[in-house]
């Protein structure tokens, strides 16, 4: 008699304590996977004994229920139906594995989701800038030329317009309108506005900075260039606001009063409020720098701060520390300090892009890494540093030791707003720049190393395959299913999965794998391949219908380390390629890759015979 789908999903909605105690549910080859809320409301006696349920356990936070192959992700759809739920997708996972991390991570996981779309757009622009100005500084004859002048509009491009791309970037993760996003952005650097940059100078040839009252206001005009924070709190305020309107104003007038209300608010909060606690902000900062930097525990207080102020947009400010130091001694003290902290970044990120195994990780990593060499930090810290956290940790610990040898050795600048590497055409003594570059550049990069471990990411692919294995796994009275991996055959017991062990979707062995390929062990056809790629199911052409799972809870990662060759409905042949797994990655989430091969349908024969 056919299992009836509905029924099974309702009993266990019934009994799992309902709809409004369940965060995710999802399921893999043989299991539905909920993520339940109070587990003191799961009836697991009544479960245990549902007509379709094979057995059950929780592992990983997660209530496992043992439907079968080809028959939970029926039930699964009617469990989504019943309960009014969606499927769950690789970001939904995320999300919910999101909300199990601690507060830091929570605060700081927006900072890399904005940042990581636009990296390609500052690592080019951090990259060319280095190497520009420090042709600039090299031949002086080149820093006059319109080649000089066409590269630095280039180069800059990216940083000049940063509020504008954050912006937009952050609007989509926070959920409003993009296009929204980009004009508030724009609107905190318009050209009306005094530019950040030179607000110091235009101080100090004016007296004040102008402003505009409105309501019981004042709005001082200027704009936030090179800021990211601020932007990133006005655009989630954006988003708030139009969320909320959305949801009250009428459809019909909707199109006309969300936007404009929307902008109206956030400009307004934002240049009389968000601004000024960040300008603010930026004097105390400023004012407590210089009295730190006057000493080794100040300046090895600044050396680790200063990559938070790079985070938070005012490091830009501290050129008027420079330009004061310079005006009264001719030397510039902050700038080792300055060139300690960002070489430090550099020696953290350049640590991950060669440890990393994902290409992807290394891709971004080292690029940054050369950007940070020459003094430009954004695209390091925001694309590597910051997103990992523990290498930015690194790099606050090398620039704090760096900026302490700088303090105390006493060198300095003949100019400012140069750091790294050209900092060597500005410095008094560049054997001792040398020492404090090597000091904070190679603590980091220690550091990074011993503190920050890749999670979740492919290695490369083995050199040699070994090619399909021809030893026998398993066979019935109407054929044989040939091992689909390389390695050591295993008794079902010693698998490490109570499901499996128990041989619960039908005669069972495990492989131990040498190489991380999956082969066909007969000719048939692809019934199903997962969405995750961790698990096949085939059926041969002699009727024997086969599950060959990769690993032990494999599901949660989502698709990482695994390739498929195949998809549903294809015809294959003994040792044709089906999947391809890294055993790396699977050992580094934390999960046994040990292979199973079950018979599916084990009860519709006599004598299954196994190889352990």
């Amino acid at each position: 008699m056919a299992l009836d789908y509905r029924k099974c999903a309702q009993e266990i909605v019934d009994h799992i304590g309902g709809r409004d105690n369940v965060a995710q549910a999802a399921h893999c080859a043989t299991r539905l996977r909920l993520v339940i809320k109070d587990n003191s409301k799961v009836d697991k006696d009544y479960l245990d004994n549902v007509e379709g349920v094979k057995g059950m356990f929780e592992s990983n936070g997660q209530l496992q229920l043992i439907i079968g192959t080809g028959t939970v992700n029926k039930v699964y759809d009617e469990f989504l139906d019943i309960t009014g739920m969606t499927a769950a997708t690789k970001d939904d996972v995320k999300a919910a594995a999101a909300e199990q991390q601690p507060l830091w991570k929570k605060l700081l996981k927006p900072i890399g989701d904005v940042f990581v779309p636009i990296l390609p757009a500052i690592v080019a622009s951090g990259l060319m800038m280095g190497l520009v100005e420090a042709l600039g500084k090299a031949l002086p004859g080149f820093a006059g030329s319109d080649w000089y002048g066409f590269l630095d509009m280039v180069a800059n491009a990216a940083f000049v317009f940063l509020p504008g791309i954050v912006a937009i970037s952050a609007a989509r993760v926070f959920g409003g309108n993009i296009f929204l996003g980009a004009v508030i952005g724009l609107l905190m650097i318009h050209p009306g506005l005094i530019n950040a940059w030179t607000v110091a100078d235009y101080v100090a040839a004016n007296g004040a900075l102008p402003t505009w009252k409105i309501f019981v206001f004042p709005v001082a005009q200027t704009g936030y260039q090179g800021h990211v924070i601020p932007v990133m709190i006005a655009v989630f305020l954006m988003c708030q606001i139009e969320k909320w309107l959305h949801k009250h104003v009428p459809e019909m007038l909707d199109l006309f009063i969300t936007p404009l209300t929307t902008v109206l608010l956030t400009s307004y909060i934002t240049f009389t409020i968000i601004g000024p606690i960040f300008s603010q902000l930026e004097t105390w900062v400023l004012a407590g720098a210089k009295v730190l930097v006057r000493n080794p525990i100040g300046a090895c207080a600044m050396g680790a701060i200063y990559p938070w102020t790079v985070v938070m947009g005012l490091h830009h400010m501290y050129n008027v520390i420079e330009a004061g130091m310079l005006a009264e001694s001719g030397l510039n003290t902050w700038m080792p300090i300055a060139s300690a902290a960002n070489f430090a970044q550099f020696g953290a990120c350049l640590a991950v892009g060669l440890k990393a195994v994902s290409n992807k990780t290394k891709a971004i990593a080292i690029p940054s890494s050369m950007s940070a060499a020459l003094g430009i930090t954004e695209p390091a810290i925001f694309g590597v540093n910051m997103r990992f956290f523990k290498p930015f940790i690194a790099g606050m610990i090398g620039g704090a030791v760096g900026s302490i040898f700088g303090a105390l050795t006493g060198i300095g600048a003949s100019a400012y707003g140069v750091t790294g590497i050209p900092g060597y055409l500005t410095i008094n003594n560049p054997l001792l720049y040398t020492v404090l570059l090597a000091i904070s550049g190679g603590i980091a990069f220690v550091l990074a190393n011993i503190m920050w471990h890749e999670e979740g990411q492919p290695a490369p692919a083995a050199k040699k395959e070994a090619g399909a294995p021809d030893a026998v796994a398993l066979s019935t009275e109407t054929g044989i299913v040939k091992a689909p991996v390389n390695g050591k055959i295993i008794a079902a017991k010693d698998i490490p999965d109570p499901v499996f062990a128990q041989e619960t979707m039908g005669p069972s062995v495990g492989i131990e794998p040498t190489e991380g390929i999956v082969y066909a062990p007969f000719d048939g056809e692809v019934v199903m391949v997962f969405p995750t790629k961790h698990a096949v199911g085939l059926k041969a052409d002699s009727g024997i219908e086969l599950l060959i799972h990769v690993g032990v809870d494999t599901v949660n990662m989502n698709g990482e380390g695994f390739e498929a060759f195949v998809a549903a409905g294809d015809k294959i042949k003994a040792g044709d390629k089906l999947l391809s797994f890294d055993r790396k990655t699977i050992a580094k989430a934390g999960h046994p890759d040990t292979v199973i091969v079950a018979i599916t349908n084990g009860y519709d024969y006599q004598d299954v015979k196994r190889a352990a």
